[in-house]
């Protein structure tokens, strides 16, 4: 009877201090930023991590194939191309991971007498890769969380989103987050925000008035007649990001998904957080004059490293945009690259989930050739930047400074190719100022390197 009586005490005692059900504890806790149970448990899940790979051929690759990507690359520097990195990964190894050239050949227009090599860690501006490591990736965990509800108007987390009177289309209250992601929503490729002569009205380069110039933003075409890929879509998702974490971006994303992961060399505005000019690779060589042919206030005209090259990220957001200002390396875009191949998760980091992965990666009705955000490999209009072997189901997306990733989900694939390709001259601004040398190279045109990857695979 003792004995039945001290496990009866003991029984009530756990019963007392231990709550009835754990998913009780997850629901009053669900919109709370502290652990909760279900984050523990999550936390326990081991995802595959990258490793080192002894033998090409034990994931699929021909050595001998492989190495022509260095001959053709090599070539290509030899030519005059600046400078390049370029990482492979398949079945959790690093297959690739290999530097070329220089990350610095000019200071201004003048050529280095001692050009800076590129490195394996050098960083390089991702510009508008930036929506997808950035933005994407923050829109995916927050959905995934509950937070963000991606058929929910634009003013459900923007109240002030709305029409202004003499907008000649009235179609902002309407606007859904679902529409910036398929460039849908009607806005313009781009306003030049940081220039007076072409923002007008819409001028700023005061990250604090920026939100106020995009709402004011006119659309240019009613929302869902047309699919514009639009930078004005990505500015406005990043506001969005920080009015439902109540943080700046670039303090979300650092903190919730690259700290977590490990990762060291992911950040915005990275000369203000420890890096030097030394780290990058360089892009434009005199600032964003166009080797001297444009002109607005505050203008760089000295060669940018380490700062972000797009106008309106820099002068106009901080530095700290939706479309653009990341930097990165190949070690941490493959770290980011094995989340999407492990379905959300890296190690004990659990960021999203495999259902909302399908979700973003599914084609839109418009063009098979865009997701949520991602570019897929929808027609043969890809080629150019996927190859003529990349499946219809691969996704990815490019920067222009010169970078593109590929995520082939099916064949546990991913490539990032980082290149400084303008880090040339302007060839005529006349013509076109946006056309610099580095643009002109087979490189440039992503598929030729990404061709000889899956060529590579045997």
């Amino acid at each position: 009877m003792y004995k039945k009586g001290l496990v009866l005490l003991v029984l009530l005692f756990v019963l007392r201090v231990t709550p009835a059900f754990s998913s009780t504890i997850y629901q009053e806790n669900a919109d709370n930023t502290k652990p909760t149970y279900d984050n523990q448990v999550q936390n326990k899940i081991k995802y595959p991590t990258l490793t080192s790979i002894k033998k090409l051929e034990d994931v699929g690759f021909s050595t001998k194939k492989l190495s022509e990507i260095d001959l053709f690359i090599e070539n290509e520097i030899r030519n005059g191309f600046p400078g390049a990195a370029l990482i492979v990964i398949k079945n959790g190894k690093i297959v690739k991971n290999t530097s070329y050239g220089y990350a610095k050949k000019y200071n201004g227009s003048t050529f280095l007498k001692q050009p800076q090599k590129m490195k394996r860690d050098t960083m390089f501006d991702v510009a508008s890769n930036t929506k997808m490591y950035a933005v994407n990736y923050a829109l995916q965990k927050l959905v995934s969380e509950g937070k963000i509800n991606l058929n929910h108007p634009i003013q459900h987390y923007i109240p002030e989103f709305n029409d202004l009177p003499n907008d000649v289309i009235k179609e902002k209250d309407t606007l859904r987050i679902v529409d910036l992601l398929h460039h849908i929503a009607g806005f313009p490729s781009s306003v030049h925000y940081y220039n007076p002569e072409k923002a007008g009205e819409l001028y700023s380069q005061d990250r604090k008035a920026m939100l106020d110039k995009i709402i004011k933003t006119p659309l240019q075409y009613i929302p869902g007649t047309n699919q514009i890929y639009s930078d004005i879509d990505y500015m406005l998702l990043g506001f969005i990001i920080e009015r439902v974490t109540g943080q700046q971006l670039d303090q979300y994303v650092e903190n919730n998904i690259y700290k977590p992961l490990g990762l060291k060399h992911t950040v915005f505005t990275p000369l203000k957080k420890g890096f030097k000019e030394q780290d990058f690779a360089a892009t434009e060589l005199n600032g964003n004059t166009r080797d001297g042919y444009l002109m607005f206030p505050n203008m760089r005209t000295y060669t940018l490293q380490g700062e972000v090259h797009d106008e309106n990220a820099y002068y106009s957001m901080g530095g700290i945009s939706g479309h653009a200002g990341l930097f990165s390396n190949t070690h941490d875009l493959a770290v980011l690259l094995q989340v999407m191949l492990n379905d959300g998760g890296y190690g004990n980091t659990k960021l999203f989930d495999k259902e909302t992965i399908d979700v973003f990666t599914t084609p839109s009705e418009l063009n098979p050739t865009f997701g949520l955000g991602w570019r897929l490999n929808g027609d043969e209009s890809m080629n150019w930047m996927f190859s003529e072997y990349a499946g219809d189901k691969v996704i990815g997306h490019t920067g222009w400074t010169g970078t593109i990733t590929v995520i082939d989900r099916e064949n546990h694939l991913a490539i990032a190719l980082l290149t400084n390709k303008k880090h040339s001259a302007v060839i005529d601004h006349l013509v076109d100022s946006n056309w610099f040398y580095g643009d002109m190279f087979s490189i440039s045109t992503y598929g030729s390197v990404i061709s000889k990857v899956y060529e590579a695979l045997q």
